[in-house]
């Protein structure tokens, strides 16, 4: 009989992940933390490096639910600092927030997928002037998370994974997946596979990997619609985390912090490396760090290696962008925008990434980003 193998490291490594949240959340909130900022007076709070210089009002955002537990800690953060301010992030999807930019009704838009194009176009009637450009602010694994009972270790490939998402592999002991896991006993259970509702840049990037590393078996283009038959749709990637949750033989994808804070497993990818590789902040980093910038002028938009071997580089990786006008900003939001995206870029913004499960971006294209928000007209 298979032994089913028990993996204890990885349940005390979550754990410690959703403490270091917890007190990272409590932090920002203390009395202590509040006690030390300076206001909107032009000052620097030495404690978190924010400047609010200029910054006044309220400023809507919207977009990627990928970056929503980021963004939660940087408004909370900033907001502590900047006594007047309100900083309003609506998560929706990255579509979603493209299209809210495009109409002008947010000073800046989340998303976890570059604009294309056409979206570019669109941004040069609201960006008076200049267009729409892409800053990388925050990196990190797209976890493939499942609930099975009984198994606590999970490993799987491209293949397999396009197999389950596309409903060609229906049933959790099939041979492609045993084949993967030798060691665990796996249940004659039907999969159910959670796919994201709405238009969705993680949904787009899950697509690119499996497109680079399974093209026979995922014949898709890396839409951010979801493009495969079958499968349960959910909205955000709250939804899809909270579904594989609550069902038993539930398999999805989401942000890692998603994982964390409600314990669900996640798979290892065996990408033909030495061992397989488990969706960690550090893993992802080392995916993240070989990435290349595509993007033209002051666009940032990064080319990212989906198919990579490395040892210990995860490579189902995302970064998500904050998309602003270089040139033609709101005069009324403008400094507010500055202010708080030199924050998220800083050290002390990029370090709460990794507190709540995300990547920095890589210290040279993060000084470019800083370069960039400066500069903003």
């Amino acid at each position: 009989m298979k032994l089913q193998r028990k993996n204890g490291l990885r349940a005390t490594a979550l754990g410690a992940l959703a403490v270091t949240g917890a007190l990272v959340l409590t932090a920002c909130g203390s009395d202590d933390n509040a006690a030390s900022t300076g206001g909107n007076d032009g000052k620097t709070n030495a404690a978190s490096d924010i400047s609010c210089e200029g910054a006044k009002g309220k400023l809507l955002a919207s977009g990627s639910s990928a970056q929503k537990n980021a963004m939660d800690l940087w408004v909370k953060n900033y907001m502590a600092a900047c006594s007047g301010v309100e900083i309003n992030y609506k998560s929706s999807s990255s579509g979603e927030g493209i299209v809210a930019f495009n109409q002008g009704t947010v000073g800046f838009a989340g998303s976890d997928s570059a604009l294309k194009p056409e979206e570019v176009t669109e941004s040069k009637k609201i960006c008076k002037g200049g267009q729409g450009i892409n800053l990388p602010m925050a990196g990190g694994p797209i976890a493939i998370g499942y609930n099975l009972s009984g198994v606590e270790d999970l490993n799987l490939d491209a293949a397999t994974i396009a197999k389950i998402f596309n409903g060609k592999i229906k049933n959790w002991n099939d041979p492609a997946i045993e084949k993967l896991n030798e060691d665990v006993e796996l249940p004659d259970k039907a999969i159910q596979a959670f796919h994201r509702s709405e238009d969705s840049g993680t949904t787009q990037n899950l697509g690119k990997y499996l497109g680079a590393t399974a093209k026979s078996d995922w014949p898709y283009e890396a839409e951010k619609k979801w493009p495969a038959p079958g499968g349960q749709a959910a909205s955000g990637s709250s939804g899809v985390a909270a579904q594989v949750k609550q069902v038993d033989g539930a398999i999805g994808y989401f942000e890692l912090s998603y994982a964390t804070s409600q314990s669900i497993p996640t798979v290892r990818i065996d990408t033909g490396a030495s061992a397989p590789v488990e969706a960690t902040s550090e893993n992802a980093s080392k995916a993240i760090a070989a990435a290349q910038v595509k993007g033209a002028g002051k666009d940032l938009a990064l080319e990212l290696d989906y198919a990579t071997k490395a040892d210990g580089a995860y490579p189902i990786v995302l970064v998500t962008y904050e998309v602003v006008c270089d040139t033609g900003n709101k005069p009324e939001t403008l400094d507010t925008v500055k202010s708080f995206l030199t924050y998220t870029a800083s050290d002390a913004g990029q370090k709460v990434l990794t507190d709540a499960g995300y990547a920095p971006i890589p210290a040279e294209i993060n000084a470019k980003v800083r370069e960039t928000v400066a500069g903003l007209k």
